[in-house]
């Protein structure tokens, strides 16, 4: 017993008499009806997406303030983690599968020896994913073969990082936000997700000619100016420095720079997650604002952003204008990464054309597939592009 029915069995050969082979298209709605993919559906793209794979990289796996005395769930790169505190306050990593019976151990606890008990049998495992207590054994002495994959942790700067390769030793260190320099401005720190790939995401964080169309009225719009930008490309990195850019329309633009004048911005991606936007104007205000990014899965991905800032006005009072105007237009983002993201699915791939606008998209790119490939890429690629803003 058990396989398709003979009907549906047919169904498939017949449909590949007609075609000669398997329609390309593919459509979870129909795909359901006895595994046969439709007739009726797009036409087949080359099946390509952007998703590249870095596991021996550093990513937020959460601010320090989430993490307390109850184990903490996360998914980094489509693998699950679970992340706890043992008695001396240290964060932990662990693989979420307990090796007894595979429960995810997050549903466990932190036990009164700092040690992370597992729901189901009350076995313990230490940070290093040594199982230190079975309860009822005799010989309740630790074995190597009692253990659960760990990852490396490093907390710094209210945020705790894992290394998104278990049981390995790390190649270098997490990126460094630099806090201890920016004393003297307001921070604000706050973590959402997109359910789009990590190099759309971050291309979006990044993307100056959209923001004149989605985010018309609060962020640019109306009357173009001509503006260069320099971009310049080196083994891990890329940045794009807008020479000429006068201050944005809009409510953010007015924010920004009530007095007008021109803005000093520089939009940059740091292997293998990392997008930030500068905007200097004047000795007066400051504004940085890096996204942490975390991929999830293939079409979704954590940003924890970390913005620093400084103007003429009083942070605490600058604070509450800015962060709904933040969020309205991450929101916005939100809604276009989604609708790209299912379409890209719709359609079974992507095809991308470009220009000369795409100015930092194509480089990110660049960097995540040689990264991951562990090629070394150019020492420095420069190229200048005018255009309007």
């Amino acid at each position: 017993m058990g396989g398709r029915p003979a009907q549906c069995k047919r169904g498939i050969l017949k449909r590949k008499a007609l075609l000669g082979r398997e329609t390309p298209a593919r459509s979870a709605e129909h795909g359901k009806l006895c595994g046969v993919q439709p007739l009726l559906a797009p036409k087949a793209t080359k099946g390509h997406l952007s998703v590249a794979r870095l596991s021996r990289y550093w990513y937020v796996a959460c601010e320090s303030r989430e993490l307390s005395d109850k184990p903490l769930a996360r998914t980094l790169l489509g693998t699950p983690f679970v992340l706890f505190r043992d008695a001396a306050g240290q964060a932990a990593a662990l693989l979420d599968r307990c090796p007894h019976r595979n429960v995810p151990l997050s549903l466990g606890k932190r036990a009164s020896s700092g040690h992370l008990e597992c729901a189901y049998h009350g076995w313990q495992f230490d940070g290093s994913g040594l199982c230190r207590n079975v309860p009822g054994l005799v010989d309740g002495a630790p074995a190597r073969e009692r253990r659960c994959p760990s990852s490396r942790v490093r907390e710094q700067e209210g945020l705790v990082w894992v290394y998104a390769e278990l049981d390995a030793e790390p190649d270098g260190e997490p990126f460094k936000l630099g806090l201890d320099a920016l004393d003297k401005y307001t921070t604000v720190v706050r973590s959402v997700e997109a359910e789009a790939t990590l190099h759309a995401t971050v291309e979006n964080a990044l993307d100056v000619p959209h923001t004149a169309f989605l985010h018309r009225g609060l962020f640019r719009g109306g009357e173009r100016h001509e503006v260069r930008v320099r971009v310049r490309r080196t083994a891990t990195s890329v940045e794009a420095e807008y020479i000429g850019e006068p201050r944005p329309n809009g409510l953010v633009g007015r924010i920004l720079s009530p007095s007008g004048g021109v803005v000093e911005h520089w939009d940059r991606f740091f292997l293998p997650s990392v997008a930030q936007v500068e905007y200097r104007l004047g000795k007066e205000s400051h504004f940085l604002v890096t996204a942490l990014l975390t991929p999830i899965g293939d079409f979704r991905t954590r940003l924890t952003a970390v913005v620093a800032f400084r103007t003429p006005l009083p942070g605490k009072l600058l604070k509450p204008l800015l962060e709904p105007v933040a969020l309205r237009i991450f929101g916005q983002d939100a809604r276009v990464l989604k609708a790209q993201s299912e379409n890209v699915q719709r359609f079974g791939g992507e095809e991308y054309q470009s220009s000369e606008l795409d100015f930092l998209g194509p480089h990110v790119w660049r960097l995540l597939r040689q990264a991951e490939r562990g090629e070394g890429g150019e020492a420095v690629v420069e190229r200048e592009v005018s255009f309007l803003a």
